[in-house]
């Protein structure tokens, strides 16, 4: 694991050297990312010279396509918008902005753990079980989600009567967060089935691969994700008009408090609905807007950007 992590840190240091710095730009900084899941998934694959079971090809084919998918669509938005607002503050010092570099490093190999430790073992005598049917199954279904989402909100940003307004369309009626939910849960289905194999080996080393969606759960819910997005948000929609009824009932069966209940402001809303998580410390919920939080004629706006 640690030369893949060197691989990848590597990288990301030099297209930081050669272009994130001199031109303080985050123009190639997903493009990169994208190129260092690429990196380090060939490197495992050639690294172990050895017949691959169709667990290792699945995981591995898996995050190809997924990164594929992913660093197109990003570079693709980042070309038409010119810039990425959450490297605004970053870039303007250079030990911030190396250190965003960094964290993709870190991210990637710990994302690609699944790929790596299911490779660097001979899996060939653990068949393909239900429970990896199972979670190909919900990783296909997860990446359909992401992708959809991200198309859904590419068609809605490229519709000039949309301009400054917030998708509650699709998926984005049902979730704040539909295109981070759908990788959090790639991630998870992906780590379950290496674990699986793993507690069958013997080698439980490989249960690490859940440090995967932990990483990216927390990565994305936590630091560069959702705060971030939410705070551009407050920024764009903080005065647009009252949507109806946000009244709900949380998880916990309390009412939400405030005249964002009754009044529906978009700022009001999203910062109790903020504030209700953290006291809560429900995940789901970040992701989640659920049916009956949801007022006659309105739905409760939500955006990202990842």
């Amino acid at each position: 694991v640690g030369l893949h992590a060197a691989l990848a840190l590597g990288v990301q240091w030099l297209v930081f050297a050669v272009h994130g710095m001199p031109f303080r730009s985050e123009t190639f900084y997903d493009l990169s990312g994208s190129l260092t899941h690429l990196l380090v998934v060939v490197s495992v694959l050639v690294r172990e010279q050895m017949v691959r079971s169709p667990r290792q090809l699945l995981c591995a084919v898996g995050s190809i396509v997924w990164t594929t998918r992913l660093g197109t669509f990003l570079y693709a938005r980042i070309l038409r918008d010119g810039k990425d607002e959450r490297f605004d503050t970053i870039k303007k010092t250079w030990i911030s902005f190396l250190g965003a570099w960094t964290i993709q490093a870190v991210w990637v190999t710990l994302i690609q753990l699944p790929v790596i430790l299911v490779n660097l073992v001979n899996d060939s005598s653990i068949p393909t079980s239900g429970i990896d049917l199972l979670c190909l199954i919900v990783w296909i279904a997860a990446f359909l989600i992401e992708a959809v989402a991200d198309t859904q909100k590419t068609a809605f940003r490229n519709d000039p009567a949309n301009k400054s307004r917030y998708i509650t369309s699709g998926l984005w009626a049902h979730s704040r967060h539909p295109n981070y939910f759908g990788e959090i849960l790639m991630w998870l289905a992906m780590a379950t089935s290496v674990s699986a194999a793993g507690i069958q080996l013997g080698d439980y080393t490989m249960l690490f691969s859940y440090l995967s969606p932990v990483f990216t759960a927390f990565l994305l819910l936590v630091v560069s994700g959702v705060p971030m997005v939410e705070k551009a948000g407050l920024k764009k929609w903080g005065d647009e008009p009252p949507v109806p009824a946000l009244h709900r009932e949380d998880v916990d069966g309390g009412p939400m408090e405030g005249s964002a209940a009754i009044h529906g402001d978009y700022g009001d809303a999203l910062k109790m609905r903020s504030a209700d998580l953290k006291r809560s410390g429900g995940i789901w919920r970040h992701l989640v807007w659920r049916r009956r939080d949801l007022g006659r004629g309105g739905s409760v706006p939500g955006e990202s950007s990842g």
